[in-house]
């Protein structure tokens, strides 16, 4: 361990998150493939990146990743319930990356760990929710001469991004990661599927089977949580406002429902869509007694808890560990989840390692492409190359012993043509 400052809960925690580190990277061949290469090319030598991610043990392998390129990472929480302390506690003492990450930190401390990453001086971002790039902007826009580029994890971030693009305050090109194919259709589909029903069930140790759940939001992390509810005989009502979703819901078999209908029916309400207020007033006042909210959005902010705490008698009561109980004025009790934060990251461990094998091995080689290209870019938000996403999806099939058809020279021509017909 050097002199690098840092910020960590106990680094007396260190060999129990190397330990959980080392488990991880054997359900992550993918990314090994790709630290394998950086560690004889050393592609990304002399690059400073500032990393603002969620720090688990999946990320603690992305670092490593980058390291061995050459990089020299700084790394905070992108959300502050979702700090592994064992990993930050490892990644400081046995990798010597510098970690401003603390499981539980207030709003103070989430944004001067920001701050303290952002010191590093990037020449590359990394963000889960766009908090380090728009304090950046806002903050130390003196900074960003030097930057090449930046990636983008997460759906929040990548609307967030768009939006400061379409306003032209973006200062320099975003990778945006979430839209590759190899990170939505399966990091959000089937990580956050499972990852989500994981939360819920360490939070409250709820039977799902007969259970009434209503999914808002059909885009790929609603379908996975939809999916999986369904998949342990819950009974599943979906939320919509695009009517293309909404009909997908309902061709796959789920009841649609506007939320209004649905608050009066639900006995777990799983909220997936990065906006606002999707649980309100209006339906706190409909629901059950002893209805159950979470969130699996990245910021706390579609159930409205300050509306619910107006309803409620007094401060809520915690009831478990990630549980707490609103009593509203009628006498009915309502449980929120992990402060309303996201569920699969505040009460359990988040995706599957072998999911974001995927998700991070796009990073990895996002970042190497922005070390070559950057320069060249505009200051837009860009998609992962389609190169990158092939070369994921093929070295994902290849380490699960999957093989696949080539096509022939000759299909290969009637593809490229247009002469033949019936």
């Amino acid at each position: 361990m050097t002199g690098k400052p840092f910020d960590v809960k106990d680094l007396s925690l260190a060999q129990q998150g190397l330990d959980r580190i080392e488990w991880a990277e054997r359900e992550m061949p993918v990314l090994r493939r790709i630290r394998e290469r950086f560690e004889r090319e050393r592609p990304l030598a002399g690059i400073r990146i500032s990393a603002c991610l969620h720090v688990t043990t999946e990320t603690a392998n992305l670092a490593r990743t980058l390291q061995a390129g050459g990089a020299e990472v700084a790394l905070c929480a992108s959300n502050p319930l979702s700090t592994q302390d064992d990993v930050a506690a490892a990644l400081v003492r046995f990798f010597e990356i510098p970690v401003f990450a603390i499981k539980g930190e207030d709003t103070a401390t989430y944004y001067r760990h920001i701050q303290a990453c952002l010191a590093h001086q990037p020449h590359i971002t990394m963000d889960d929710g766009a908090d380090l790039v728009s304090t950046l902007h806002k903050e130390r826009p003196a900074w960003m001469a030097e930057i090449l580029g930046g990636t983008e994890e997460t759906t929040t971030g990548v609307i967030r991004l768009r939006a400061m693009a379409r306003e032209g305050v973006l200062a320099y090109p975003i990778i945006a990661v979430n839209d590759a194919l190899t990170k939505h259709l399966f990091d959000n589909r089937y990580g956050t599927g499972q990852s989500t029903i994981d939360g819920i069930l360490r939070a409250t140790n709820i039977l799902l089977a007969g259970r009434v759940v209503v999914v808002a939001g059909y885009g790929w992390c609603g379908r996975g949580i939809a999916m999986r509810a369904r998949g342990m005989g819950a009974q599943v009502i979906v939320t919509e406002v695009d009517p293309l979703r909404a009909l997908e819901a309902a061709m796959d078999g789920f009841r649609v429902l506007p939320m209004a209908e649905a608050a009066r029916e639900g006995d777990l309400f799983i909220t997936a869509t990065g906006n606002i207020h999707i649980l309100d007033r209006p339906h706190f006042e409909a629901m059950k007694d002893g209805a159950i909210l979470a969130n699996a959005g990245h910021f706390n902010v579609e159930i409205h808890l300050p509306a619910l705490r107006e309803m409620s008698v007094g401060e809520p009561r915690r009831v478990r560990e990630f549980v707490e109980e609103y009593t509203l004025k009628d006498g009915r009790r309502l449980y929120v989840l992990a402060e309303g934060r996201l569920v699969n990251l505040a009460a359990a461990e988040g995706h599957p390692s072998a999911v974001m094998d995927m998700s991070f091995a796009n990073q990895a080689l996002a970042v190497e492409y922005l070390v070559r290209n950057g320069r060249s870019l505009e200051r837009q938000v860009y998609s992962v190359p389609p190169e990158i996403d092939r070369a994921v999806a093929r070295l994902k099939l290849e380490t699960m012993g999957i093989r696949i058809d080539a096509l022939t020279p000759e299909q290969e021509r009637y593809l490229a043509s247009w002469e033949e017909g019936t």
